[in-house]
C-alpha cells in the first residue's frame, strides 16, 4: 500500500508533470514503498528531461546497488561526477566520488 504522501505527489504531478523536484520526490516515495524498479524508472525519465538534476544520480546509483547491478551504479555515479564538476558542487561531488570508490573496492 502506498503512502498518503505518494498519493499527494501523484496528484500534484497532474498539473506539473515535468517538475523535476516532484518527480524526484515521487521516486523516493516509491523506493520507500519497496518499489525500487518504479523509482528507477521515474529517475531515469527525470534525467532524460533534466540531466542536471544532480541528486538523482546518487539515488539512482544506490537503487541499482540494491538490485545488485554494480556496473550500472558505477556508470551513473560517473555521470553524476561529471555533472557535479560542471556545476562546481563539491558536496555532491564528494558524495558521488565516495559512492563510486566504495563500489570499486
Amino acid at each position: 500500500m502506498y503512502s498518503p504522501r505518494l498519493e499527494q505527489l501523484l496528484e500534484m504531478l497532474k498539473s506539473e508533470p515535468n517538475d523535476s523536484f516532484l518527480n524526484y520526490a515521487l521516486a523516493l516515495e516509491y523506493a520507500k514503498a519497496n518499489d525500487v524498479l518504479k523509482a528507477i524508472e521515474l529517475i531515469e525519465a527525470l534525467l532524460l528531461r533534466d540531466e542536471n538534476y544532480l541528486g538523482a544520480y546518487y539515488q539512482s546509483g544506490k537503487y541499482y546497488e540494491q538490485l545488485g547491478n554494480t556496473e550500472k551504479a558505477m556508470e551513473i555515479y560517473t555521470k553524476g561526477i561529471a555533472i557535479a564538476k560542471k556545476q562546481n558542487n563539491r558536496k555532491a561531488l564528494g558524495e558521488l566520488n565516495e559512492a563510486l570508490v566504495m563500489l570499486e573496492e
